[in-house]
């Protein structure tokens, strides 16, 4: 099994307060961790391209 990591820095998502959600445009998993949410860092889906914050 292959462990979760953050889309925009790659960190594991071991900590509290990550997130997994569906992209909004195409619906791919995105996953964030605890300080790229709390600190809005970018991030780009891997399936669309779509760019978040």
């Amino acid at each position: 099994m292959r462990e979760k990591v953050c889309t925009s820095c790659k960190a594991p998502l071991a900590e509290e307060g990550a997130v997994e959600f569906g992209c909004p445009a195409c619906g791919t998993e995105i996953c964030r961790c605890y300080r790229c949410r709390e600190q809005s860092v970018d991030y780009i889906c891997t399936n669309c391209g779509f760019l978040g914050p």
